[in-house]
């Protein structure tokens, strides 16, 4: 057999910190806290079928000490000896080390205890080593126990004597087939049905449920291995499980109140968490030149796509540099260890599955996977039900990486999918949909889907007429997938129903559906053609509407239309004007920033009633006055161009016996210094040269 029985490394335990720290008690503390421990270990369960007899055995030791404690400080004040103290302390680590063992084996994943079968066997032969020592060094004669007490420690020293340690040879066996089954995965080979599912019986993974929860830990696995090959082996017995679960058991949603502590797009995912291109959660946060924040893998292939701007804003990048922002990566990883989502915390994204490459065995298992179940869907199907199972299966599938995402697009489900995303069924429809929003992520799929004959229309019939929100805001962010190829987003551009769907899904959607529709809109309006129609579609009641909800998007797309659209824009923009006065006062740096250069081309393009409506709002010539110190570059330099505008505007309402000083406060204190403006400040009284 090409795979060696020590290709898995040691599994890396995990013990809490004070597994390996001297207790400093009191003697009495220290009886009372091996007591405690003892008992803590004797109402475990032992392992049900791998190192079972290793965990019955400690389970067993630790009764027995725990008589031998309950008599040592029983109706007595306890007085202990150096030696004892010494002794008693060493034996609450190894307690400690004990209880952490058998709780890691227990809460683990069952296959990869299996694979390290041999190597957990010696972590338990070295501990007993450890407690018999203890009880060799330990001054019996010297504790007072009554004689059947000290019969029974005696007992127990012998019983910890163990010559070596004890693998079984059942269990053995059972590692070799498992081993030998993934080294034919690796070759191509698709394993014998019978051998999967006498193994998966063995190991006690007789449905999906357990299958699911297999799966889940040892994605937790993943992120205890410290080198990239045991990592990588992990991800293997993924998919191993991944498609046995399938074949074996059928394709499955979860039960009813079950929920993947790994699926993001099943929780809450903070905003700001969130690739604005992928949609999903970011991994390596970076920081591009117009200080907008996205996942490093999304943005550089946008980049290397050919596009030089921004994709939130569609501002021209200065550079392309990408700064890593680890203050929010930080905040994703402590996120994720609350929620038990695996996440990789290193500072490079390798691809594959959390950041770490596949190997053979794991691509493999994740083509099979792919190919049964296309190949289940393609088949006539019993019931609603059925198909539903297998289209979320590909839909988990699709999220774990580009690799999945292409053997799927490959084995031919897109033509399969697309009959779904028009089922009567709610959530088949949603998950048709989030599995085509999946495979888009992918660049070589995007073609795919827009070729796809009724591809692109049963998404865009879902965002005009899905079943549920969750379905519409999907498919809103399966076109913003797609429109990050230029041409394809000149095309979706051109669709009414599009235009449409979005502008609506934006006005009466639920917050985070609003927020997938107007990134849509943003990227779409980056055409010069397609902001004519949104303008026609309304974009401006749109942008009006959720002002309030989300000022940052809002404005941002304001200022986007109003630079593309031409005075049209501009005009049909102005009773916007005073909402993003209340935006330069009360909102977010960005969105201020926004706000400012929105203005700015409404009041030079728009003329002297765009700068009328602003400079008629009270107190703004205080508020553009504060924003120029503080908030980002950009939105000081707008700010600074803003407060040019007013005060022309002001000093020639003067000359022409207009509102003279006015709420412009500042103009009578400005006077002109060659090309540049000395301002007075109406607060301070200091000056400024603009």
């Amino acid at each position: 057999m090409a795979v060696s029985p020590h290709s898995f490394p040691p599994r890396k335990r995990r013990p809490s910190a004070a597994a390996f720290v001297s207790p400093n008690f009191s003697a009495q503390a220290l009886l009372d806290s091996l007591l405690c421990l003892c008992q803590e270990i004797s109402a475990m369960k032992p392992l049900h079928f791998l190192l079972n007899r290793y965990s019955n055995s400690m389970i067993r030791k630790s009764r027995l000490l725990e008589v031998i404690l309950e008599d040592f400080r029983r109706d007595r004040i306890v007085s202990l000896s150096a030696s004892a103290s010494l002794c008693l302390e060493e034996m609450y680590i190894v307690l400690q080390r004990i209880k952490t063992l058998i709780e890691d084996c227990s809460n683990g994943s069952k296959m990869w205890l299996l694979t390290q079968n041999e190597s957990i066997a010696n972590n338990f032969h070295e501990l007993t080593l450890d407690l018999s020592t203890l009880l060799d060094i330990f001054p019996v004669k010297d504790a007072g126990l009554t004689e059947d007490v000290e019969e029974l420690f005696y007992l127990l020293r012998n019983h910890c004597s163990e010559s070596s340690a004890f693998v079984d040879p059942r269990d053995e066996d059972l590692r070799f087939r498992v081993l030998k089954t993934i080294d034919r995965i690796r070759d191509e080979i698709v394993p014998d049905y019978t051998e999967l599912s006498e193994i998966f019986s063995r190991i006690d993974l007789r449905d999906s449920s357990s299958c699911r929860e297999e799966i889940e830990n040892l994605e937790d696995e993943v992120q205890n291995q410290t080198d990239e090959k045991s990592r990588s082996d992990v991800i293997a017995l993924i998919g191993f499980v991944r498609y046995a679960k399938c074949v074996l058991y059928g394709a499955s949603t979860p039960e009813s109140g079950f929920q993947r502590k790994d699926s993001i797009s099943d929780l809450a995912l903070p905003a700001d968490f969130r690739c604005p291109i992928s949609l999903d959660l970011m991994h390596d946060p970076v920081v591009v030149a117009t200080g907008h924040t996205y996942d490093r893998a999304a943005i550089t292939l946008w980049i290397e796509s050919g596009h030089n701007t921004c994709p939130k804003t569609g501002q021209t990048l200065a550079h392309t540099d990408l700064i890593p922002n680890r203050a929010l990566k930080n905040l994703i990883a402590m996120w994720c260890r609350q929620e038990r989502i695996p996440f990789d915390v290193t500072e490079s994204n390798k691809g594959g599955i959390n950041g770490v490459t596949l190997n053979k065995a794991a691509l493999e298992a994740m083509r099979m996977t792919a190919s049964f179940l296309v190949n289940k869907l393609a088949t006539p199907l019993d019931s609603v039900n059925d198909a539903n199972g297998v289209v979320y299966e590909l839909r988990v599938l699709a999220k774990t990486d580009s690799g999945s995402r292409g053997f799927i697009a490959q084995a031919g489900a897109l033509p399969l999918l697309v009959r779904h995303l028009i089922s009567d069924d709610p959530t088949l429809q949603v998950n048709a949909v989030t599995t085509v929003l999946n495979l888009s992520i992918l660049e070589a799929n995007k073609s795919l889907i827009m070729e796809t004959d009724g591809a692109l229309i049963g998404v865009i019939e879902v965002l005009r007429s899905g079943a549920t929100w969750e379905a519409k805001g999907n498919a809103a962010a399966t076109i913003f997938s797609l429109s990050s190829v230029h041409s394809y987003r000149r095309r979706l551009g051109r669709k009414t129903r599009v235009i449409r769907g979005l502008l609506d899904l934006a006005k009466d959607g639920p917050i985070n559906s609003k927020r997938d529709a107007l990134v849509t809109i943003l990227t779409l309006a980056g055409d010069r053609e397609t902001v004519g129609r949104l303008i026609e579609g309304g974009v401006m009641e749109t942008v009006s509407h959720v002002m309030n909800s989300l000022p940052e998007e809002a404005v941002t797309i304001l200022e986007m239309v109003v630079r593309k659209g031409g005075f049209v824009a501009i005009a049909s923009a102005f009773n916007l004007i005073k909402k993003l006065g209340t935006v330069l006062r009360e909102g977010s740096d960005r969105a201020r920033e926004s706000a400012a250069a929105a203005l700015v081309t409404m009041c030079r393009q728009g003329g002297s009633d765009m700068v009328t409506e602003l400079a008629s709002m009270a107190g703004i010539e205080r508020v553009i006055w504060e924003m120029m110190g503080s908030g980002t570059m950009r939105g000081r330099r707008k700010a600074a161009s803003l407060l040019r505008i007013l005060r022309r505007w002001a000093a020639g309402l003067d000359r022409n016996g207009g509102v003279g000083g006015g709420d412009l406060t500042m103009v009578s204190s400005s006077r002109m210094v060659g090309d540049s403006t000395t301002i007075v400040s109406p607060s301070s009284g200091a000056i400024v040269n603009s």
